[in-house]
């Protein structure tokens, strides 16, 4: 098994790689890479085009979700973004703060920061901040932030608990957040589960979806919802880098679920720990006419 420290690494040195190629190559980056046939798969990220702040040479591909869309972002608030990419996210959050507001992006990837602050440089944006860092440690003051917005992101990092402890420090009281990700419902199978380039596809890094929302609630966070969900399904040609053509059939015919989740929360001013929180209390505000569950 691979350390902390390793595993933060290889994603450091995929996601590296990744801001050097084009979109296109991009797409085949998400849940594992290239296929022996070289098909390039689109199967978690979602569709920005028509979103007002999107800007086409920020979108890497990377998502697998559209927090900004369900983060109830104000004029004049404070936004900080966790993780990959070129900026996208920021510069569509940037619209709904506008100029009053400020946006602070945060990524361990130096050609990642470089990039987007290219990008930034491309629209004049001068409330728009790109700080090298980890997302488990972050490097911004207490209290800093109204929204905390991440687009799968926290799959990638191997302690998730220490960065939902951080949410809940840089965010203001009554503040809150809006999160996509990954997260399991069933076990992987090893073959994947132990795999790093598997972990750097957002996959392996997945945890368990019950335990994603016992985290949180274990931070305070109330008015825990599922804003968005949706499942992700694997190709078997990618499946079949891993696994024998018996284990595949297994399991996509299992009982094992990969999903994306958009999920919601927000910071009490004096709220106590809930560690007994239960899936089946978390609410599910996804309207299914908008083919969001």
């Amino acid at each position: 098994m691979n350390t902390e420290q390793e595993l933060k690494d290889i994603v450091k040195e995929r996601y590296a790689k990744i801001a050097e190629q084009d979109k296109v190559d991009n797409a085949a980056s998400c849940c594992g890479a290239t296929t022996p046939t070289n098909k390039v798969y689109n199967i978690m990220m979602d569709d920005y085009t028509g979103t007002e702040g999107y800007l086409e040479d920020a979108d890497l591909g990377l998502g697998c979700g559209l927090p900004t869309q369900f983060a109830k972002i104000k004029k004049k608030d404070t936004v900080i973004d966790l993780g990959s990419g070129a900026g996208n996210d920021c510069f569509v959050a940037r619209h709904e703060t506008g100029p009053e507001g400020k946006v602070i992006r945060i990524d361990f990837t130096p050609i990642m920061v470089q990039k987007a602050r290219i990008n930034a440089e491309k629209l004049g944006y001068n409330n728009v901040e790109f700080r090298e860092g980890d997302i488990d440690a972050m490097p911004v003051s207490d209290a800093a932030a109204d929204v905390v917005v991440s687009n799968c992101v926290l799959n990638l990092v191997p302690n998730k608990q220490k960065v939902i402890a951080e949410i809940a420090r840089v965010l203001k009281p009554g503040g809150h957040f809006s999160i996509s990700d990954i997260v399991l419902v069933g076990d992987l199978p090893n073959a994947l589960k132990n795999d790093a380039e598997m972990y750097a596809g957002c996959v392996a890094g997945a945890i368990q979806k019950s335990e994603y929302f016992q985290f949180i609630s274990n931070q305070g966070f109330q008015n825990i919802q599922i804003q968005k969900e949706k499942p992700i399904s694997i190709p078997d040609d990618i499946l079949g880098k891993y696994l024998s053509e018996a284990e595949v059939k297994e399991f996509n015919t299992g009982t094992t679920g990969i999903f994306c989740i958009t999920v919601y929360a927000e910071k009490q001013g004096s709220a106590e720990a809930k560690p007994n929180v239960k899936l089946a209390d978390i609410k599910n505000t996804c309207d299914p006419s908008s083919n969001c569950c």
